[in-house]
Formats: structure tokens, C-alpha cells, sequence
């Protein structure tokens, strides 16, 4: 298909739409960092910078693929809802629709928007949709399904002016690995938690955040088999998102290096995109066994499908695939680096006062990380 990639970011979706033989025909991103980025990735393909101010669309595009802004959806933002001046910019997505009679829709988002105010998000969307004609269906998809060592959570909607995309959506289901044991496997944390959650996750880290609009890097921290307690190195943090290393290095010629870390938290991840990329390109399959009503109130279900007078809850697990990712950290290629001083004892007061639950060794290998980081740093001032 030819595709129109708004709100394209550094390119997530449109390099795994690519990558499942789809084109790219337009690119449209506001944010001069993620631009420079398209600029060095997509060199021939044409660009536009605010959608607002995009009148049509180039002729014959069959799909449009947008993942729109999240922070007004984001359990992690200012949850202003759907109306929201960053994600109600979704709006856009639907004038362009029309305006061009485009066949095809794909939207991705975080899943905290099926909870926000009842579900008010969703509502919106498919009632936009189902207005302009389409059928649609959503899944929420872990990056985990397709080798990624990263427990990222992601709502994909397909919509379809003239096929029915649950077909196309619902025809692969996986079961998700069992619960691992964290002796001897790294276990990713958010070190900016601790009273409220962890963001524990073993054998991966988890979902990595864009961090602050000034570009201060959130990443996620490691509890390595070894003991000690790192962060990734931003490369390792491109690749879990299914880039190359350095994908975002042309960032660097308009921002600080740290940006990069928001440019990458952003983003969609390549193989995730790469497995709609591939559905499209599929006979429609079967729709799973258990399908029914939605609630007529509250929050909206993991999946489900619908058409103008017509919605159905879907029960379908997160994992289409079940591709088996490696130890993560035979995945890390590049040293990961320590945690401050700073971090590991405001993480660990934090977590002492909390009543989360965690095993005792990771407390114990906090505590001897950061007497570590501080014989490290008392040696650093004696020389």
C-alpha cells in the first residue's frame, strides 16, 4: 500500500510498514529532532511538518498509519483526555480521511486510553470512525510477542472502508511465556518509582518513556545476574525498540544528546509495525470463539471490533507471536552504566518506606551498589 505516515516520529511505524513491503508516500512530524532523523532515514520521501496545515494528501495513498500524540491519554501525562490539545489532534487523521476517501486507517496508542475516563478515548475514535464509514478493530500488542526484550504495551486500531480488519487483526494468537523465575535473569525497574510500583519486569526491561520535554533521559535501570545495578546505553535503548543502533544520531546536529532518549520513548516499535505491515498483505482468517457485547459502560476490553450499529468485545491475548527473545543481557551490546549515587539511594528510601513487594536480594544489591558508588566516589575525590 502506499501509506501517509502522520505524526511519524522517528519513523517506527512506516520503517516496519516498509519493512512488510508497504511505501511511504508523505511523512508528517512537528518536532525539528525527529525530523532531522527523517531526514537522514527517509531522504525521498515528502515531508510536511504540522498536519493542521496539510490540505490533502498525495493521490493513491491507501493507508493512513498514525501514531497520534499519547500525553493527554498517558497514565504518565496529564490525562486531559481526548480533547486534549496533543491528542485530539487526532481530529486530523479523520479530516484527511475524508477528504481523500482513504481505504485504510491504522492508529496506535498507549492502553491507558481504554481505561481514561471510562473509556472515553476509545468511544471517541471508533464513534469518528464508524461516521466516517469504516469498520475498525483494536489489539492490544506486547513488543515481548516479537523478540523484543521489552514489556511494552500498545493498542493497535486497523479501520477499513471496504474489508472487515478483525479478520486480518485477530488471525494469529500466541500464549504468552509463563511467569519467569528472576534468579540468575536480569530484571528490569523504573528507578523513578518505588512507593507506587517498579515497573518490574524479568528478563526485559520495562516500557521506556520519553522522558522530559527538556530531553532528561528516564531509562530504565537493570538488576544484572551479577549484581550490579545499570541503566542501558541509548543505542541498546534504540535496539529494543526494533531500530539500529544510533538510529537517532542525525538528532544530535539539532538537539542534545539526552533528547534522543525522549525521541526513542516515543516511538513504534519496528517489529510490532512490521507484523500489521504483514497482516495487511494476508487472506482474512477466522475471528476468535469468544466474542461478545462490550459493556454498555466503563472501561473498554484488551480487543475488540465494531462497525456503524455493531460493536463486540473480543477476548485475544496481547501476543500474536510468540517469538523468543534473548536473555537481555546477552542482548545489551554496548556497557550499560551504573546507576548514581543519587538515584540508587532515593530509589532505595523510596522503596524502603513502600510496601511493594520484591525479593530480598534486590534490596540487598541496591545496598551494595550505591556503598560502591560511594567508595567509588570518595576515591575519585581523594585522587
Amino acid at each position: 500500500m502506499k501509506v501517509a505516515g502522520l505524526f511519524a516520529g522517528i519513523g517506527g511505524l512506516e520503517l516496519g510498514l516498509a519493512g512488510a513491503g508497504h511505501h511511504a508516500e508523505l511523512l508528517v512530524e512537528i518536532d525539528s529532532a525527529a525530523n532531522a532523523v527523517l531526514d537522514a532515514r527517509f531522504p525521498r520521501i515528502a515531508r510536511a511538518t504540522d498536519v493542521r496545515a496539510v490540505d490533502s494528501l498525495p493521490r493513491g495513498v491507501e493507508l493512513i498509519a498514525a501514531g497520534f500524540p499519547c500525553q493527554d491519554l498517558s497514565q504518565a501525562g496529564q490525562t486531559h483526555g481526548i480533547r486534549g490539545a496533543r491528542s485530539g489532534l487526532v481530529d486530523e487523521v479523520f479530516r484527511l480521511a475524508r477528504v481523500g476517501g482513504v481505504p485504510w486507517i491504522l492508529l496506535e496508542n498507549v492502553p491507558f486510553m481504554l481505561q481514561l475516563d471510562r473509556g472515553a478515548a476509545i468511544r471517541y475514535v471508533v464513534e469518528q470512525l464508524e461516521r466516517l464509514g469504516y469498520a475498525w478493530a483494536y489489539r492490544k500488542v506486547d513488543a515481548r510477542a516479537f523478540g523484543l526484550p521489552q514489556r511494552r504495551e500498545r493498542v493497535f486500531l486497523l479501520a477499513s472502508l471496504d474489508a472487515d480488519p478483525a479478520r486480518l487483526l485477530f488471525a494469529a494468537a500466541a500464549e504468552p511465556p509463563p511467569p519467569r523465575d528472576p534468579q540468575g535473569r536480569a530484571c528490569g525497574f523504573y528507578w523513578t518509582e518505588g512507593t507506587r510500583g517498579l515497573g518490574w519486569a524479568v528478563d526485559a526491561i520495562p516500557t521506556l518513556k520519553g522522558g522530559s520535554s527538556l530531553g532528561i533521559p528516564s531509562a530504565p535501570a537493570i538488576w544484572m545476574p551479577d549484581g550490579r545495578i545499570c541503566t542501558p546505553d541509548l543505542r541498546d535503548a534504540e535496539r529494543l525498540q526494533g531500530f539500529a543502533a544510533d538510529w537517532t544520531l542525525p538528532a544530535e546536529a539539532v538537539v542534545r544528546r539526552g533528547y534522543r532518549w525522549k525521541l526513542v520513548g516515543n516511538a513504534v516499535p519496528v517489529p510490532a509495525a512490521a507484523w500489521i505491515g504483514a497482516v495487511l498483505g494476508e487472506l482474512p482468517g477466522e475471528l476468535p470463539e469468544v466474542v461478545r457485547p462490550l459493556p454498555p459502560a466503563g472501561s473498554w476490553p484488551g480487543a475488540a471490533h465494531g462497525r456503524r450499529g455493531y460493536r463486540r468485545e473480543v477476548v485475544c491475548p496481547a501476543w500474536p507471536d510468540a517469538r523468543k527473545a534473548p536473555r537481555l543481557e546477552r542482548f545489551l551490546r554496548f556497557p550499560p552504566i551504573p546507576l548514581s549515587e543519587k538515584a540508587t539511594a532515593g530509589f532505595l528510601g523510596r522503596l524502603t518506606k513502600s510496601s511493594l513487594r520484591y525479593p530480598a536480594e534486590f534490596r540487598e544489591a541496591l545496598e551494595r551498589h550505591l556503598a560502591e558508588v560511594r567508595r567509588s566516589a570518595q576515591r575519585t575525590s581523594r585522587d
